[in-house]
C-alpha cells in the first residue's frame, strides 16, 4: 500500500497593503537617508512612511537590514531603467546616458557609502544588486564600444566612480545648489565619453575590481 504524500503547504502571500507599507517605509528611509544620513531615527521613517514603529520592524528587523533595502532597491531601479531604455531604443549609448542621469535623481552618490560604513558589503541580496549594476553597465558599455559610440579607452569603474562625483552631494550635506547643475555636469561627462575620442586620457581605465581594491 503505497502511502499518501504529504500536501505541501505554500506560505501565503503577502497581503497587498503589507506590501504598500513595506514600499512606503522604503521611500520615507531613502528620503531621510539622503536628507540626514543613515543615523536618522527609525521613528522618523515610521511617521514619514504613516505607518507605525511595530510596522518598521516588523520588516526590518534593524538598521542594516532597512539600510541595505534601501540600496538595492535604487540599484535595481536605477538598472531597470537601462534595460527599459535598451529595449525600446536599441541604442546603448542613450542606455548609458539614462543610466546615468537616473543614477543621479536616486541620489546613489549618498546612499552608496553607507553600504561600506554601516554593514556587511558582502550580504547575498546586496551582491546580487550590485552584479546586476555592474554587468548590465559592462554590457552596455561594450555594446556601445562595438557601434563605435563610446571611445575605448574607458571602463565601468570610470563611469560609475565619475557619476557618483558630479552627482548630487553626500546625505546631509544640504547644498541645494548643485541640484541644480548635476544633470548638465553629468551630460558634460557623458558627451566626453563618445567616440570618436578628441583626446588621449591620462592613465589606464579603471575597472570595478580596480575600485573594490582601493
Amino acid at each position: 500500500m503505497q502511502t499518501a504524500t504529504p500536501a505541501v503547504r505554500k506560505a501565503p502571500r503577502p497581503r497587498a497593503d503589507a506590501l504598500r507599507n513595506r514600499e512606503r517605509i522604503v521611500t520615507a528611509a531613502r528620503e531621510m537617508f539622503v536628507e540626514h544620513g543613515p543615523d536618522v531615527p527609525l521613528d522618523d521613517v515610521a511617521r514619514r512612511a504613516g505607518v507605525g514603529n511595530a510596522t518598521v520592524y516588523r520588516n526590518f528587523p534593524d538598521r542594516d537590514a532597512l539600510v541595505r533595502e534601501v540600496v538595492c532597491s535604487v540599484m535595481d531601479r536605477t538598472v531597470a531603467v537601462a534595460e527599459l531604455a535598451l529595449a525600446q531604443t536599441g541604442d546603448a549609448f542613450e542606455a548609458l546616458e539614462r543610466f546615468v542621469h537616473a543614477a543621479a535623481d536616486e541620489r546613489i552618490s549618498a546612499l552608496c557609502p553607507m553600504v561600506q560604513s554601516t554593514f556587511d558589503q558582502h550580504h547575498p541580496d546586496l551582491e546580487a544588486s550590485r552584479e546586476r549594476c555592474e554587468s548590465l553597465v559592462a554590457a552596455i558599455m561594450d555594446r556601445a564600444k562595438a557601434a563605435g559610440q563610446l571611445r575605448s579607452d574607458v571602463d565601468v569603474g570610470d563611469v560609475m566612480i565619475t557619476a557618483a562625483q558630479l552627482s548630487r552631494p553626500p546625505a546631509g550635506t544640504g547644498c541645494g545648489i548643485a541640484d541644480r547643475y548635476v544633470h548638465r555636469h553629468l551630460q558634460l561627462f557623458l558627451d566626453g565619453l563618445r567616440a570618436p575620442a578628441r583626446s588621449i586620457l591620462p592613465g589606464t581605465a579603471l575597472t570595478m575590481e580596480d575600485l573594490r581594491k582601493a
